[in-house]
């Protein structure tokens, strides 16, 4: 698939690292570095843009080393980027760690992942069907 895309930033485009990978890096597009510190957030620019095709989004995720390691996520994960919008990629960090974090212009901040989705209608019934679940959620199945 050919998505369309115009990078106004002086870094290499977001490409896949292996053969098997899902998404793609995302690097900030700083003029100099800041600092995000505890439980603070910041949408941070990434220069690119780009123009998907209808019945595909993009979806902005963690990187997964910076979110162990430093407490550094995507704070709306995944933030989805919808066909017809075509203003630049911003990604919404978080730190979520007790030390200050460093953003570098340049550095890998999230992953691209580009995903295919469905339009749904709604039906409006009376009932539902009946599941061996039912209604149970938020852990009603356990954690062993």
């Amino acid at each position: 698939m050919k998505i369309k895309i115009v990078n106004k930033s002086n870094h290499e485009l977001p490409h896949y690292e292996t053969l098997a990978s899902a998404g793609m890096d995302l690097r900030a597009n700083l003029s100099e570095s800041r600092i995000l510190k505890p439980l603070e957030r910041t949408i941070v620019g990434t220069g690119l843009y780009m123009e998907l095709p209808v019945g595909f989004e993009a979806q902005v995720r963690p990187r997964s080393g910076l979110a162990a390691k430093k407490g550094i996520t995507v704070l709306n994960a995944p933030g989805t980027i919808d066909a017809d919008y075509r203003g630049e990629i911003g990604v919404i960090l978080v730190n979520l760690s007790n030390d200050d974090f460093e953003i570098n212009n340049g550095e890998r901040i999230a992953q691209l992942v580009i995903a295919k989705h469905e339009r749904a209608e709604w039906e409006i019934v009376e009932a539902l069907s009946e599941t061996a679940r039912g209604e149970g959620g938020f852990g009603s199945t356990g954690v062993k």
